[in-house]
């Protein structure tokens, strides 16, 4: 059975919203990872799984039990990363899938940035998600449930 991994802790409102709709008019279990309660509707396919708190708990939990043919939905390259070893498939919040032909550069990026955030520059961060963020994620959403359920 098809699961969808969401890492919930930095998942916009509007996105839970999509990933929760989507989830049950599919029918697709979805399980929310956070280390608090993610508000979530009433369904059988909607799942909240509260870890404690801590570095990459939530991640370490995903990357564990996430399998082939399942998707997980993060904005966490190094989890992605982690997932996309074991041939589980990856997207992130704004609708981009992580692919083998990306995730490297992606991860030299994050690096090279989270090194300059050290040393004191400042790089402003993402972009406000904006509505054209959120049909692109529920777009990529749709064409991976088509394919895969």
């Amino acid at each position: 059975m098809t699961t969808i991994w969401v890492d919930a802790d930095a998942t916009p409102k509007a996105v839970r919203e999509i990933i929760c709709r989507a989830a049950v008019r599919t029918e697709t279990l979805t399980r929310f990872v956070a280390n608090h309660r993610i508000p979530l509707p009433p369904s059988a396919f909607l799942i909240n799984v509260q870890v404690e708190a801590g570095f990459d708990v939530a991640d370490n939990l995903i990357a564990q039990q996430a399998k082939p043919g399942d998707l997980v939905i993060t904005q966490d390259i190094p989890l992605a990363a982690e997932v996309m070893e074991n041939k589980v498939d990856a997207v992130n919040n704004r609708g981009e899938p992580y692919s083998a032909e990306t995730i490297r550069q992606k991860l030299n990026m994050r690096d090279f940035m989270e090194t300059l955030r050290s040393s004191g520059v400042q790089s402003g961060g993402p972009a406000p998600f904006s509505d054209k963020d959120k049909q692109m994620f529920a777009n990529a959403l749709d064409r991976w449930l088509a394919k895969h359920i």
